[in-house]
């Protein structure tokens, strides 16, 4: 029987130096070489392990930033988008008019027109589209005025990115049109003063009126779940009796 002749007969070839080894964690090659990290991010989606790409958010607290992603995750992106259109468009006219105009009638109806905007549509439109909740005032048949809060039925919520975001508007605005107020006082601007008080009315009103609104829906909710628990005589006269001490000190205050 003949001796076998070696299969590799001494043939295998060194690795080439300038190829790099992906096992190496102290390898010096240059660094095109080198494949950037891999963050992996816990997410609900299967393909996102093997394709890495933006987060998912997983619960609330996750829920992307950012205006695109608030736009995104509103049930009403146009009523939102209206809302603080007005808004910004109103304090922007008033801040930037100065360098582009002279004419102080044709700035002072531009901005008074945007608030007369703002507040019709935050009262009217906007809302009782992201919040539920609607007030304006009454005079009934013997003269006497009075505040009509109406609110959403507590079986269908709101949107929580639409009523975090309408309260932001809501109680944002005034403070910073206070803010231009004490700078007009600063600056002796005795011009400017009277169109940043219509402003802190408009917006100061609005801001009440809601907040009274949520306080009343609330109240009627409670007085709702305490007369299914079985005590609705004393949950009818707390009831009423909350529902207009609200009434009467809302309608002081705005008379």
């Amino acid at each position: 029987m003949s001796v076998a002749t070696p299969l590799l007969d001494n043939t295998i070839e060194p690795d080439d130096p300038g190829v790099g080894l992906s096992g190496n964690i102290n390898s010096s090659n240059n660094a095109s070489n080198t494949r950037p990290p891999v963050v992996l991010i816990p997410t609900n989606r299967a393909n996102q392990t093997s394709n890495p790409g933006p987060a998912y958010a997983s619960t609330q607290s996750d829920a992307e930033s950012g205006i695109a992603g608030i736009f995104r995750q509103s049930a009403h992106p146009v009523a939102l988008f209206f809302l603080f259109l007005f808004r910004i468009a109103a304090i922007g006219v008033y801040i930037v008019s100065g360098f582009f105009t002279d004419s102080y009638v044709l700035f002072t109806v531009i901005v008074v027109v945007l608030l007369a905007m703002d507040f019709w549509n935050c009262r009217n439109v906007s809302g009782r589209t992201l919040v539920g909740l609607r007030f304006w005032n009454q005079v009934d048949d013997d003269g006497e005025s009075y505040w009509v809060f109406e609110s959403r039925d507590p079986s269908r919520p709101v949107n929580p990115i639409d009523s975090r975001m309408f309260y932001i508007a809501l109680y944002v605005f005034p403070v910073l049109w206070a803010t231009l107020l004490i700078v007009s006082l600063l600056k002796l601007g005795l011009a400017f003063i009277p169109i940043v008080v219509l402003a802190l009315v408009f917006n100061v009103t609005n801001a009440v009126g809601f907040t009274y609104a949520d306080r009343d829906a609330k109240q009627r909710w409670a007085s709702s779940m305490s007369s299914g628990w079985g005590i609705p005589g004393l949950s009818g006269i707390g009831g009423q009796l909350l529902t207009g001490a609200v009434q009467k000190s809302v309608g002081r205050m705005f008379s």
